[in-house]
């Protein structure tokens, strides 16, 4: 059998496919479907300091080849997480990212410090640094020293934690970002976030979110992705954790061809919540059509 296992700077995983912040709940919604043991990684709901009610409805519209969500980061906060969520979460037979949400610098890091002081028992803290239906949300991830600053300050926060940047890719040049949050001491970073999209009842004349704006997923941004990973890919910096667009075993492949070190898979979990466990029995033959034994061996090896 091939080695299957990755590692992205402290985190190493069983194997490269995990699934994305806000499509798998908190896992326990998932269990019926999906052997966690399977799975490379579980990223859970962000959480931010305190609850949210989130945006008001309508909160997710379906589009061509994707979807839009503007949920809002709905949750119960980072204190409900801990006492309700990481005590299950932690009984799961596969690495658990804990993601995590600040409306401030400072909050960012006194949520990371929070999770170290609860002995968490998490593989590493995702910083979602880039989520686009918050007011706010969207700006740590455009600025390069906001992000590295942040980042920084995280890593002193909770140093023994890997930590991984979530990178927004609505800016101009997202390797400026991913070297950013290189600099400061991220393990990895993911790529991309959602883009920000809208849509219209023309009939009303309304748009037909609650607010307004919302973030695009699904097949229809993956081949901007797959762009965004591979230009980070390039800088050598910090290993990239794709996610965008990826529902199939050949979507896995191309964007580990393409310079990935892991992805995640989000949208698919809705229509599809078995297409995780799909994609990882497929990695083997996939990898031996490769003529590779590793996926470290693939990883990055596009001819250009």
């Amino acid at each position: 059998m091939p080695d299957l296992s990755v590692t992205l700077g402290r985190l190493t995983l069983r194997n490269p496919v995990l699934v994305a912040s806000g499509t798998f709940g908190y896992a326990r919604e998932m269990a019926p479907f999906v052997d966690f043991a399977r799975l490379g990684g579980v990223i859970p709901k962000t959480v931010t300091a305190a609850p949210r009610a989130g945006n008001p409805p309508p909160r997710t519209v379906e589009t061509a080849s994707g979807m839009l969500n503007a949920i809002g980061l709905d949750n119960d906060g980072l204190e409900h997480f801990l006492a309700h969520h990481l005590p299950y979460l932690r009984t799961l037979p596969t690495a658990v990212v804990g993601n995590v949400a600040g409306k401030s610098e400072d909050e960012f890091v006194a949520m990371a410090g929070r999770v170290r002081e609860a002995g968490a028992g998490l593989a590493a803290l995702e910083l979602n640094l880039s989520c686009p239906n918050v007011s706010g949300g969207l700006d740590f991830a455009t600025d390069p020293d906001v992000t590295r600053r942040i980042v920084r300050r995280c890593r002193d926060a909770c140093p023994d934690l890997p930590l991984v940047a979530k990178l927004t890719p609505n800016v101009t040049d997202i390797t400026a970002i991913a070297r950013a949050a290189a600099d400061g001491g991220a393990d990895a970073v993911s790529a991309v976030n959602t883009f920000v999209g809208m849509a219209v009842d023309w009939r009303r004349r309304r748009p037909i979110l609650g607010n307004v704006t919302g973030g695009l997923s699904g097949p229809a941004v993956k081949p901007l992705a797959l762009r965004a990973v591979w230009r980070i890919a390039k800088l050598g910096a910090v290993p990239v954790v794709a996610v965008g667009g990826i529902a199939t075993l050949d979507d896995v492949m191309e964007f580990l061809v393409a310079g990935a070190s892991a992805v995640q898979i989000g949208t698919a979990n809705f229509y599809d919540p078995t297409a995780s466990v799909r994609v990882v029995d497929g990695l083997p033959g996939a990898l031996a059509a490769l003529g590779a034994d590793r996926v470290a061996d693939v990883v990055g090896t596009l001819r250009t």
